[in-house]
């Protein structure tokens, strides 16, 4: 054998660097599935289901297609991608190595050490998938005092040319913000278009089978499992969701209701995350949809920065920062992640829906995860690891390169301020504005102490009084910090106190707030 390409679970992309100048009747493909990638992260149900589903179905392609593919299944017994791996060595004896960049620093390093050890060199390529490399990243990143989100959009927009007309932004402004994010009427939502969901068919129910039995005690449920599992099926979500959904998307984005989990949302995450799906092809469905008349530029122009900036950017801040960024802690946070946290059964309503969802569907939308899932640990002060190793088992879309970055640092703030500004948060009274739960919870957002006080309210002004010094000159709290003056000192420990009991009762048995 001369060139053996190594395809990991998320670069399901027949397109890949590590195909060029591949040659079927010299050289090999290695595909692993192995217990690791569903232990070392605790990985829930449907995300070990639609990993296994989609590396099947892209195996049986490369097959079908006539490649030499050797395919280590879960059923072979075999921990690591390490000894898969150096097994597959001893069998084929390859020249060469070849490997577009992983999504995970933990990968690449375990793969580069097996290289090594077996004496075969290992030809790393650039992951083309993304619009952008990490060495341009680092090249934006080198020339700036400060990392921001909205410079980097701007720029990746000019360079490739998307949303502009005559070198100038679509309608005139980079940023629809002030026209998108409302809250639903007080009534609810209007009637929520299908979500596009496909049947499991054998691959994928062999799979489910596999998954429940071997993974009984994980997190999670497939009884409702439906995910896009093919290219051409992520495909179909795309049109689908830019025909259906995108008009409305950007109106009622940071929006949330109760049981209703999929709104206007895209649900193309882990399709672009296992690569079954170009990004590019994404942007360019959103851009033509708004150029032909069929969806407003505010909403396009917001679905295409969740792509074009801000997953490029989270790529970028992830391996420019690896591998110290793990261990950030920017806040001290030390607190354990509540264990109610793996079964949803807390009796604050926003929680317990978000939650539950979640575990059902490997599934929660981009403000449920930050302001409500995510907001909860950190004004509770709960060890920032200990979330991310939360939302990396629990989401099906969850790839290290995106989840760290996105709960370290966007979430939890542990970065001190590389990726965000600003900590994210707010009080009980941010959700009962962008939601339907405090309708129905027992708890009152308005209310900081006292048996019926929402935990959030609570836990905001707490974090606020624990942080004061730290953020009384900030830019973009300073104002937040001194509404604490209006609260007198009786009823600040009085908020000091119930924090504390929130906090002990969170570490106890965690089934009440």
């Amino acid at each position: 054998m001369r060139d053996f390409v190594l395809v990991l679970g998320d670069q399901l992309n027949r397109d890949s660097a590590a195909f060029d100048g591949h040659d079927a009747t010299r050289d090999g493909v290695w595909m692993a599935e192995v217990a690791e990638e569903s232990t070392v992260v605790w990985s829930s149900q449907p995300r070990t289901a639609l990993f296994l589903s989609a590396m099947r179905h892209h195996a049986q392609a490369l097959r079908d297609e006539g490649l030499a593919l050797d395919y280590t299944r879960l059923e072979d017994g075999v921990s690591t991608l390490a000894d898969a791996l150096a097994a597959a060595l001893r069998r084929h004896r390859p020249e060469r190595l070849v490997l577009a960049a992983p999504g995970d620093w933990r990968v690449l390093q375990a793969l580069r050490a097996v290289a090594a050890a077996h004496d075969v060199p290992l030809d790393l390529r650039d992951d083309r998938h993304f619009y952008d490399t990490v060495r341009g990243f680092a090249e934006h990143a080198r020339v700036r005092r400060q990392l921001r989100l909205e410079t980097y959009y701007r720029e990746m927009r000019v360079r490739h040319g998307v949303l502009m007309d005559d070198g100038a932004p679509a309608g005139g402004r980079w940023n629809f913000d002030a026209d998108n994010r409302q809250g639903f009427p007080r009534e609810g939502p209007p009637p929520v278009p299908l979500p596009a969901r496909y049947e499991p068919d054998a691959i994928t129910r062999e799979v489910i089978a596999l998954v429940r039995q071997r993974y009984a005690g994980h997190p999670g449920s497939l009884d409702d499992f439906a995910w896009p599992v093919t290219p051409a099926q992520a495909r179909d979500a795309l049109d689908r969701f830019v025909a259906e959904r995108l008009p409305d998307f950007g109106h009622w984005q940071d929006a949330m209701w109760p049981g209703q989990p999929w709104l206007w949302h895209a649900h193309l995450s882990a399709a672009l995350n296992l690569k079954l799906l170009d990004p590019r092809d994404a942007v360019q469905a959103a851009e033509a949809a708004y150029r032909a008349g069929r969806a407003p530029l505010a909403a396009v122009e917001g679905f295409i920065r969740q792509i074009l900036g801000w997953r490029e950017y989270v790529r970028g801040i992830y391996w420019t920062q690896m591998p110290g960024y793990t261990s950030r802690n920017e806040l001290g946070a030390t607190a354990a992640l509540p264990a109610w946290y793996w079964t949803g059964e807390t009796d604050m309503a926003c929680l317990h829906d978000a939650i539950g969802q979640t575990l059902r569907l490997g599934y929660a939308h981009h403000i449920q995860r930050l302001m409500v899932t995510g907001l909860f640990p950190l004004l509770l002060g709960v060890d920032p690891d200990a979330v991310h190793r939360w939302y990396g088992a629990v989401y099906v879309d969850a790839v290290d390169w995106v989840e760290r970055p996105n709960t370290l640092g966007m979430s939890q703030h542990a970065d001190g301020g590389l990726m965000g500004s600003k900590p994210y948060i707010a009080s009980g009274q941010y959700i009962d504005r962008m939601s339907g739960y405090c309708r129905g919870c027992r708890y009152r957002p308005d209310r900081r102490t006292g048996d019926d006080a929402c935990p959030y309210t609570t836990l905001y002004w707490d974090f606020l009084m624990r942080h004061e010094a730290r953020y009384k000159a900030h830019p973009r709290l300073a104002q937040q910090v001194r509404n604490l003056g209006r609260i007198a000192p009786a009823e600040r420990e009085a908020i000091a106190a119930q924090a504390q009991r929130i906090r002990i009762a969170c570490a106890s048995d965690g089934a009440q707030a």
